[in-house]
């Protein structure tokens, strides 16, 4: 590879961005790599969303681009194409465990008992009344179910560079739209399928639903500005915060890291981290951190990530994660 000498000369930092929820796990890895394997440079992880971190990856390859994209959803389609177009053809994929996705408002406020049907009623931009297609004008959490709290209905959801949005609008807005019969509503007003399921997707704009760019730091501190807001949050920050959030339950489960690893919990998701191949064995430590960061030391149920609010995959899928990597396996085009 062409690049090989000028990586091997520069001994730059091995370097990731991407998802805000993966964030302080890789964080973590990082300074107990750097603690451990002082020959190589700490790696340098930022942040800037899973979309974001994919932008980055695909930007090509060599040492002006980074060497990991973390995610908390699955590359798509699309960005695959981005990687391809610019070189970036080799990619390594690997699941290190399972994150949730919790609504929680301040500590002082009252609880909330959620389901994606009221969710779907509160945020989205569209519902049904009366059998009719109708702009949804709830104002209160108790307009859209009685046995919520009398409370504005003022949400802070992340926005679309996140990964998060996409796991929250399909697991609650979606399901929810399903759930209610409004898919079905749409369809019959007159929108084709493809159209129908559009606007299961489409979140109000009318001020009750807040597209937040930045991470969970900026939610908790729209929340302490308002405190009437509910916000969404991966489990490990919920828990990492439980003196400023309550959580609220979400179809009658409370998110743990048990409920989530048994399934029971319903709005979870598999945590990403993609590795560019051309990459490794070029980039002084990249091999080792990867190998590091998938070790049951980390990643185990006893490692630091568990301590923090990572929900740890079961043991053979984290074997199976160190042996793809091993093996230099790729994901398909």
């Amino acid at each position: 590879m062409t690049t090989g000498a000028a990586f091997a000369q520069a001994t730059q930092p091995v370097h990731a961005a991407g998802s805000s929820t993966v964030l302080p796990y890789a964080q973590i890895v990082a300074q107990n790599f750097g603690e451990i394997f002082p020959d190589f440079p700490t790696p340098v992880v930022e942040s800037g969303g899973t979309s974001g971190g994919f932008r980055q990856f695909c930007a090509g390859v060599g040492p002006e681009t980074i060497d990991i994209a973390n995610a908390s959803r699955a590359i798509s389609d699309s960005e695959k194409k981005a990687c391809k177009d610019t070189g970036v053809t080799a990619i390594q994929e690997v699941r290190f465990g399972y994150d949730g996705i919790v609504f929680a408002s301040a500590a002082s406020g009252p609880s909330f008992a959620l389901t994606p049907d009221t969710i779907f009623k509160a945020l989205a931009a569209k519902v049904v009344k009366d059998g009719k297609v109708v702009d949804n004008t709830a104002t209160k959490w108790s307009d859209v179910d009685p046995s919520l709290p009398s409370q504005d209905i003022i949400a802070f959801i992340p926005a679309e560079n996140h990964g998060t949005r996409e796991v929250f609008e399909e697991k609650t807005v979606v399901a929810g739209c399903k759930a209610t019969g409004a898919l079905e509503a749409f369809k019959k007003s007159g929108m084709d399928d493809k159209a129908a399921a559009q606007q299961c997707h489409q979140i109000r704009n009318d001020g009750k639903a807040v597209d937040i760019a930045g991470d969970y730091t900026e939610t908790l501190a729209r929340i302490a500005a308002n405190p009437q807001g509910v916000g969404v949050f991966g489990l490990a920050f919920y828990e990492q915060n439980q003196d400023k959030l309550k959580v609220a339950t979400v179809g009658g489960v409370t998110p743990s890291v048990e409920t989530v690893a048994s399934g029971e919990y319903p709005v979870s998701r598999p945590l990403f981290f993609y590795v560019k191949k051309a990459h490794v064995g070029v980039v002084p430590g990249l091999k080792e951190f990867v190998t590091f960061w998938l070790d049951d030391q980390m990643i185990g149920p006893d490692g630091p990530l568990a301590q923090y609010g990572l929900v740890p995959a079961p043991d053979a899928q984290r074997e199976e994660a160190r042996k793809a990597f091993e093996a230099g396996t790729t994901i398909a085009e």
